[in-house]
Order: structure tokens, then C-alpha cells, then sequence
């Protein structure tokens, strides 16, 4: 059949001619069709013309039911809006663009068994690739408490913070997808062949970009809007002021998906990026994984206790016996009346609560008067 003919074909050609995220492209897609965008772009419509010179060197020889042969060969399947399985919350990327990209992808290449439509609740964590041992440590915790409450986590396979990310949702069993921005059959970076080949195997890799093709720098800004779209927020653990993560974040701000921000030491220049979102109020602040569970979660679940330190004695007394113990001296007994001055209450008032204080074991009184025991000393 000839891809022109039929939606998930016209789709796969489309796939194979257009960078990923061209906004040009997928805003005629929504408009008409991949069929109609096909065609026009075969017949230099004036609309395309500009796009159908960039893309005349990949149509050529083009064979979209053998690409889809060849990747279902090599485990992976192509999956359009027609089919169940689309994840539903692409469709927010129709309208909003970042550094020239954009658009609700014509489908996604996927490799394992994992269903993208089970990411409705999921978690992106991604960060910098030079992480330190604390970032790298506080993004496996966080992606071990979002993984253990039965929510993916979702990165990119890169070295640092989404290595970690990902072996955090793995340490707890919990599910783990990778977007990458490469075809869903290369390994990058090659040092992550094994996480990637266990992510394909049990879980799922992710790819707008078709088989073969190899990462570039406009790919990475193609994937992070799908990182940012495909889950419920993106939590950022050290970036750098230029760091792609920044990207992914930016893109979660304009989808409304909420954005939150590890802190990190104030002298580390990895941890300058994610200062500066929460600075400029466009991240939560976020510590641990309950902390982003609450964010994301919906109204009324997984609300946290304020923290607080542990309670004392004094802080059950009542405003005039906390005045009155505070007046009381610490290494010589005075006595009540010179207490009662001190407080500035009244001698019969003070004389009462003494009472009570010693009772409860927070002062004393020895031949000299009225001094602090051991359970009010500082």
C-alpha cells in the first residue's frame, strides 16, 4: 500500500523525512493529516515548499512498510494516536513551543514491553551528567520513593542524574522508561548498554526518532519536550546554568506540569541551574521523594506533617510559667521574690507556678532558694 494511502504508513514516512519536533511539520499533521501532509509535501504544496526541500533527500527510495518490518524484527513497535496504547497527555504539546521545537509527535518508537499509556502518573527526573555523589544519591532516593508508591519514572538514559534515576526505580522493582533522542535500537551513551538493554527487555526505551538514526543536539530538544509531556512533573537534581535539564524544565512549565528543584550546596555551580528556577518561582523546592509525591499527587493524598523539632517540657508549658522559668537562675537559688521581679509577675503568681515547675521537675529548691534542675538546664 502506498504510505500516502494509509495513516499509520503516511506516519511512519513522515518519521523518517522530519527531524523530530518540527514545528512546521506536525502543526500540518494536526491540521490535515499525516496522509494530506504527505501528499502536499510530494507535490511542493506552497505551504511545505520550504520543508519539502529539506526533505527530498529522505524521501527517496523511502519504503515505510519495510521500515516498520525491520523494526518490528528488532523488537520495536511504532505507536500513533490511532492505537490504544498513545499516551493521551501528548496532546498538550499541540500548541506551546521552546527554541524552535514543538508539536504532538506523528508516533513513537518503542522497544519493550512496557504500554506508554501506563505513564499517566509518572515521575521525569533528570539533571546533570557530571552529577556529584550527592546528586546522583538524592536522585536515586527520590526516584526509589516515586517508583515504590506505583509510579514510573521516566528519563533519558544519560550519564549522571538520570543513571541514577533510573537505577533508583530499578532498585525497588519499581518501572522505569527511557526517552532517547536517538532511534529506540542504538545505545547512548555506550557505557549504558547494559541499563538500556534491561530497560528494553522489562520495561520500555522511547524514541520519536526512527531506527538507525544517531543523537544530535536538536534531537535532545525534541526528547525533552516528551520527557516533560509524558509525565505528571519533572524534578530537576543539579543543573548547571546551561544544562539541557533546564530545557525539560522549561518545557514542564509551559505543559502546566508541576517543576521542582533539588537544592544543592550554594557554592556548586552544578546546582546554579535549579537555584535559579526556584529563585525566579518557576520550581517547587523538593528534598525528598514524599516531598514530590505531594506535589504531584492529587488534592488530599500524600499530604506531609509539617516537620518539626523534637518537643520539650517547655513547650507544653503555658505563656506565664515559661516567663517565670525563664527567670529562674541556673547555678544559685534565689529567692521567689526576686524570681517574681526578674519575670515581672506577681509574687503569689510566681510562687504557684514554682510549684508546678518543680513538680514537673524543672526547678529546685535548696537552702538558698529557687534554681533550675536538670531536666530545664540549657
Amino acid at each position: 500500500m502506498a504510505p500516502w494511502q494509509d495513516d499509520r504508513l503516511a506516519r511512519v514516512a513522515l518519521s523518517r523525512i522530519v527531524e523530530p519536533g518540527d514545528p512546521r511539520l506536525l502543526a500540518s499533521v494536526s491540521s490535515i493529516g499525516p496522509v494530506e501532509t504527505l501528499q502536499q509535501l510530494a507535490r511542493s504544496a506552497p505551504d511545505l515548499a520550504d520543508l519539502q526541500a529539506e526533505t527530498q533527500a529522505r524521501s527517496q527510495g523511502l519504503d515505510p512498510e519495510r521500515i516498520l518490518a525491520l523494526a518490528a524484527r528488532q523488537g520495536i513497535r511504532f505507536v500513533t494516536p490511532a492505537d490504544a496504547e498513545w499516551p493521551a497527555q501528548l496532546g498538550d504539546l499541540e500548541q506551546p513551543r521552546v527554541q524552535g521545537r514543538g508539536g504532538v509527535p506523528v508516533g513513537l518508537w518503542v522497544r519493550g514491553p512496557q504500554r506508554l499509556d501506563t505513564l499517566g502518573g509518572s515521575v521525569a527526573v533528570v539533571g546533570a551528567r557530571t552529577a556529584t555523589g550527592y546528586g546522583a544519591s538524592v536522585a536515586g532516593d527520590v526516584a526509589a520513593a516515586v517508583a515504590s508508591a506505583g509510579r514510573p519514572v521516566v528519563s533519558g538514559a544519560a550519564f549522571g542524574i538520570d543513571q541514577a534515576a533510573h537505577r533508583g526505580a530499578l532498585g525497588t522493582d519499581g518501572s522505569t522508561v527511557a526517552v532517547l533522542a536517538c532511534g529506540a535500537d542504538r545505545i547512548y551513551p555506550e557505557a549504558h548498554r547494559d541499563l538500556i538493554e534491561h530497560l528494553a527487555t522489562h520495561h520500555a526505551v522511547v524514541s520519536e526518532s526512527p531506527p538507525g538514526w544517531s543523537p544530535m543536539r536538536v534531537r535532545f530538544l525534541s526528547r525533552n519536550r516528551l520527557i516533560a509531556a509524558l509525565t505528571t512533573g519533572t524534578v530537576v537534581v543539579e543543573a548547571a546554568l546551561r544544562s539541557g535539564a533546564l530545557n525539560t524544565a522549561n518545557w514542564a512549565q509551559q505543559l502546566n506540569r508541576p517543576v521542582m528543584g533539588v537544592p544543592g550546596p550554594v557554592t556548586s555551580a552544578q546546582s546554579q541551574g535549579v537555584h535559579q528556577l526556584v529563585r525566579a518561582g518557576a520550581a517547587g523546592l523538593v528534598t525528598t521523594g514524599p516531598e514530590v509525591l505531594e506535589m504531584v499527587a492529587e488534592s488530599g493524598q500524600y499530604l506531609l506533617e509539617i516537620p518539626r523539632g523534637p518537643e520539650t517540657l517547655r513547650d507544653r508549658l503555658d505563656p506565664v510559667d515559661r516567663q517565670v522559668l525563664d527567670a529562674v537562675p541556673v547555678s544559685r537559688g534565689v529567692a521567689s521574690v526576686s524570681i517574681a521581679r526578674t519575670a515581672g509577675v506577681g509574687p503569689g503568681t510566681t510562687d504557684a507556678v514554682l510549684v508546678r515547675l518543680q513538680e514537673a521537675g524543672l526547678v529546685r529548691s535548696d537552702g538558698n532558694g529557687w534554681r533550675l534542675a536538670g531536666l530545664a538546664l540549657p
